[in-house]
This record gives structure tokens, C-alpha cells and sequence, in this order.
């Protein structure tokens, strides 16, 4: 009888240091403290190193996951971030808001045990381990960048991630890129919409100022559609990238929406984050302060805007949502993060109407019971109302957070760009290509409100298919 060898054991994943709940709750600094370098060696220990690694395949951008953890747990960072870096323009951002649970952890075949690798958590610790090494390195030391080809020009609209994807492969390969922002700070969602204890800012700028240091110009301050549109662009530049999000919000449409107190998420969080509204009067933006906090909706930004009303000062934050717990959109982390931090969720309930006192300030939202009845077209349980059951809820500022629609301001100004019936941008699958010739969209202009590594995967593919043209390459 052949005797099989004992299986090998997987060690536990090696958890995440993060600050103490209380802590953090009142201060905007980051949650997660990252791994330290032996922490990273040990969980890269735990791959399996797969002869067919299926982690790449949930990867929009495909990182070689495999070989650049092997690197890690040979203590060899400076390859692992070059074998990063040769498919992911942004692996600190990706490392810290990517939902790996869904992509290439949710391929690990280590996820039958519980247990699959902390992919992103590695992503980061590498690239944070390469920015503190290059920031401490003087800039005689820096490796040489390729000159731009100042012939072959790519112009970006947006400075989001699919925008800066696009950006870097095509700087990467030499060709000239030039990015127009409409804000007067480069980064887009990672900018406005994610905040600094999720995402730190200068994380984002240093990852903008690589690109700058392969020669690609930012211009800001430049509207899509109003200051710059498309016919000029293409006058001037062979190529032309459409990233400019969808940012325009959407309401409930219930009565009283109107009330002072009543806002988006995507108005909160811009000028928490973007104006850095946490820092009034230090910072010129003001921000409405609310002690009884309402959040409408159960995705990321719900979770960010619940855990930013908290640490501006709410004494109660809840977090409404029609569905049940096991249905919320929002990264399982998120959820238990805000959780830890004292955010209350209230489930199956849906918002009747807003409530103001004599001054139309908000006072209080009317709150009708839901259960779950048949599937809808979705394949989910539709919500439906409990005739009779509505309560009040002590509400003196409410955050919308159900999503977004594509922004009209580019796409009313260029009536030959092709549009679906949802209001996006027509865009091939594979290339990125729209309805004009040499024009490219992606992220969520073209699929609606998406994920970060959606988004650059699309940028990648854009730019791609721009090189393979202008310079010959792929």
C-alpha cells in the first residue's frame, strides 16, 4: 500500500495591525497600520506558489500574484514591486481599497480553508516599502526616465484611476500624455470620494508624482466639455482617453429631500476629503455638522460616509438599508470596521419622507419596515413594504449614498460620442475604443459606479490598444 505524504500545513494569515476602534473613530488617520516586513515574509510563506495560479485570473490588470509573492518571501522587494509594477500603475492605492475578497483572494485556492492569502495586504506593503525607499533616495539617484515622444500625444480627461492607468502604460512606453482634471487636485475618486483614513493622501500623490516623473503633464482646473472638449483635443493629440467617472448623484425622491441637512454622499465626502472640511477653520471649507446622523444606502461610499459623519463629531450614526445584512454591497471589512467604530445599522427599513421643523431644517426621517418577498430581475429578494409598520428616526443631517449617473456636462457637448440607454458611454469591451475613431473611454463613464481596479483595468486595456497603434507595441 502506497503511503501518502501528511498534507502540508497552512500557517493562519497574519492579521492586519489596525488602530483601537475607539481610537480611530475620532481621528482621520489611517485605520489599517500595514504589515511590517517579517509579518509580510511570514504570510507570503503561506502561497502555494500554484503551477496555475488561479489568483491572476481574478485580477482585472493581472498582476503575476504568484511571482511577486515568492519574491516577497525571499525578502526580495525591490524585484516584487518591479514585477508589480509591470501591470499595476497603483499598487499602494490598489493594495488598500481593492476588494481582493472578491477578485484574487476570492480565486485563492486557500479560500476552502478560510484562510486565502492576504494578496493585498503584501500588494501594499510592497509598493509602501518602495515609495519610502525612493523618497529617501536623492533625485541624482533616480533611474532615468524615457523622453516623451512629443509626436505621438495622448491626451486623458479625468485623473481618476482608469485615467491614470492609461496614463502610465502610455507614458511607459514613450509616448507623450497630458491629463485634464476638472478639480484643482489631481486623483479624482481617490482625491473626493475615499477618505484619508481609507486611503491617505500622500499615498495618492505619490503615486501621481511617478507618473509625473515619466514626463506626463496634469493640467487642472480643466472641465471636460466646458474648457476643453473632445474636437479640440483630437486636433492636437493622436489619442484621446474618456475617464471622467460618473459623478452626478442619485436621490431617493421622497418628500423633503429639500431640507436643509439633506445632502449626497458624493457633496459630504468632497468636501471632507477634497476640501478637507475635517480641518475647518484651518482649511476654508466649511462642513455641516449633524449629532444624529442618517446614511441611505449600504455600498462603500455608505460605509465611508457613515465612518466620516462619526469622526466630524455625530454622537449617532445609522446606516439604512432596505435589504438584510447578508445583502449589503460594501467590502466585508468596511461593514465590520464600522461596525467596531459604533455605526449603527438599521436593516430592512426604507425611507418614507424627511421631516423639518418651522425653519426647514431637518429634524427627523419617517422610516417604513420592509421584508423580503420574491426575487427581482436581479436575482435578489425584493423589498417590500409591511402596510402599517412606520416609525420616526432623530435624524438632523442625512447622507444619500445610492450610487451615481453618468455627469452630462462632456457627453451633451460631443452629440457624436455614442451613448447606451443608461446614459453611459458606448466603449468596445476590448480596446475601449468609442464610437469616434481614436477616442477611449473607461471605468465608470462607460460601466457606471464601479471599483477602483475596474476601472484601471479598463485603463490598461485603453492604453494598450493606444500604444499598439502609436508606437508598435503589443
Amino acid at each position: 500500500m502506497e503511503n501518502k505524504k501528511p498534507a502540508k500545513k497552512i500557517a493562519e494569515r497574519v492579521p492586519m495591525p489596525c488602530q483601537p476602534p475607539l481610537e480611530r473613530a475620532h481621528n482621520f488617520m489611517e485605520v489599517a497600520l500595514g504589515y511590517t516586513g517579517e509579518m509580510a515574509m511570514k504570510e507570503a510563506s503561506r502561497c502555494l506558489q500554484c503551477k496555475k495560479p488561479k489568483c491572476v485570473s481574478g485580477c482585472p490588470v493581472e498582476v503575476p500574484i504568484r511571482d511577486f509573492i515568492k519574491q516577497v518571501a525571499d525578502g526580495n522587494l525591490a524585484e516584487a514591486y518591479k514585477i508589480i509594477n509591470s501591470t499595476n500603475s497603483l499598487p499602494a492605492v490598489c493594495g488598500r481599497v481593492c476588494p481582493q475578497e472578491n477578485q484574487c483572494e476570492g480565486k485563492c485556492v486557500l479560500l476552502a480553508k478560510g484562510q486565502p492569502i492576504a494578496i493585498g495586504r503584501l500588494e501594499r506593503f510592497v509598493a509602501d516599502s518602495h515609495n519610502a525607499e525612493m523618497a529617501a533616495k536623492p533625485a541624482t539617484e533616480m533611474a532615468a526616465c524615457k523622453i516623451p515622444d512629443s509626436a505621438k500625444k495622448v491626451a486623458c480627461l479625468g485623473s481618476g484611476p482608469s485615467s491614470l492607468t492609461c496614463a502610465g502604460v502610455c507614458a511607459a512606453a514613450g509616448l507623450k500624455v497630458d491629463v485634464f482634471e476638472a478639480l484643482h487636485e489631481a486623483g479624482g475618486v481617490l482625491i473626493y470620494g475615499i477618505p484619508a483614513f481609507r486611503l491617505p493622501k500622500d499615498v495618492v500623490a505619490t503615486e501621481i508624482n511617478g507618473l509625473r516623473d515619466m514626463g506626463v503633464d496634469f493640467n487642472l482646473n480643466h472641465v471636460g466639455g466646458r474648457t476643453v472638449d473632445i474636437d479640440d483635443l483630437l486636433k492636437k493629440y493622436s489619442a484621446v482617453f474618456i475617464g471622467v467617472g460618473a459623478g452626478l448623484p442619485v436621490f431617493l425622491g421622497v418628500p423633503g429631500e429639500n431640507l436643509v441637512g439633506v445632502f449626497s454622499a458624493n457633496e459630504y465626502l468632497t468636501r471632507v476629503n477634497l476640501g478637507r472640511a475635517y480641518n475647518f477653520p484651518g482649511e476654508d471649507t466649511p462642513v455641516y455638522i449633524g449629532r444624529n446622523v442618517t446614511v441611505f444606502g449600504a455600498g462603500n461610499v455608505a460605509m465611508d460616509a457613515a465612518r466620516t459623519a462619526l469622526r466630524m463629531g455625530a454622537e449617532n450614526v445609522h446606516i439604512v438599508y432596505r435589504r438584510t445584512r447578508e445583502e449589503m454591497p460594501a467590502r466585508r471589512e468596511e461593514i465590520e470596521h464600522a461596525e467596531e467604530e459604533g455605526v449603527k445599522f438599521t436593516m430592512l427599513s426604507s425611507p418614507v419622507r424627511f421631516n423639518g421643523d418651522e425653519n426647514l431644517n431637518l429634524k427627523s426621517v419617517t422610516l417604513q419596515k420592509m421584508q423580503l418577498g420574491e426575487p427581482d430581475a436581479s436575482g435578489r429578494r425584493r423589498p417590500v413594504p409591511i402596510e402599517g409598520e412606520v416609525y420616526d428616526l432623530d435624524t438632523d443631517l442625512a447622507i444619500v449614498a445610492l450610487g451615481t449617473r453618468s455627469n452630462p456636462i462632456l457627453l451633451d457637448a460631443t452629440p457624436n460620442l455614442r451613448q447606451n440607454k443608461w446614459g453611459y458611454i458606448e466603449a468596445d469591451p476590448e480596446t475601449g475604443e468609442t464610437s469616434i475613431p481614436n477616442v477611449f473611454a473607461g471605468g465608470d463613464i462607460v460601466t457606471g459606479a464601479a471599483t477602483v481596479i475596474l476601472a484601471m483595468g479598463a485603463g490598461r486595456r485603453a492604453g494598450q490598444e493606444i500604444v499598439r497603434r502609436l508606437a508598435g507595441q503589443f
